[in-house]
């Protein structure tokens, strides 16, 4: 939250943490509350994910695989509108290769979006290095508990 990047956003898109993912809740809670237009993950038939807006936390209701989603409904962010995404990931480097669950949502999502791209991963589960392919989208920041990369 201290970062430029941060700061400047507007419009952020936040994963919603699951399992042992680092805990997202306060981010949001923290854009909600600094006035940035948050939009979180929705994910849509054909391995399609849409970010959609939220006003509140409570909006959020289980979804795929028991994720919390946002209603449909609610407005989505267009390609461009974005200025500031947050994804989850199994393990990443600190060149910024990332490694999600397999199903390729977040790297389609973020070839539309195009804005810059911030992973959060704890510093024990850093890579020195992963496979990657043309399909994978790079982290342009990687934060971890003992600061940016």
């Amino acid at each position: 939250m201290a970062s430029t990047r941060w700061k400047n956003a507007e419009r952020v898109f936040l994963y919603v943490s699951m399992w042992e993912e680092p805990d997202t809740r306060i981010l949001i809670e923290t854009a909600l509350r600094e006035g940035k237009r948050v939009y979180v993950p929705l994910c849509c038939p054909d391995r399609v994910m849409k970010a959609i807006r939220i006003q509140s936390t409570d909006e959020l209701r289980p979804g795929m695989l028991n994720i919390p989603e946002p209603p449909a409904e609610n407005e989505a962010a267009a390609p461009g509108e974005l200025d500031l995404a947050v994804v989850p990931c199994v393990t990443t480097t600190t060149a910024g290769a990332r490694l999600g669950y397999g199903g390729g949502y977040y790297d389609r999502f973020l070839r539309l979006h195009r804005c810059p791209a911030m992973c959060l991963c704890y510093g024990r589960i850093l890579a020195d290095e992963l496979p990657t392919d043309e399909n994978d989208v790079r982290m342009d920041v990687v934060v971890t508990e003992n600061g940016a990369i």
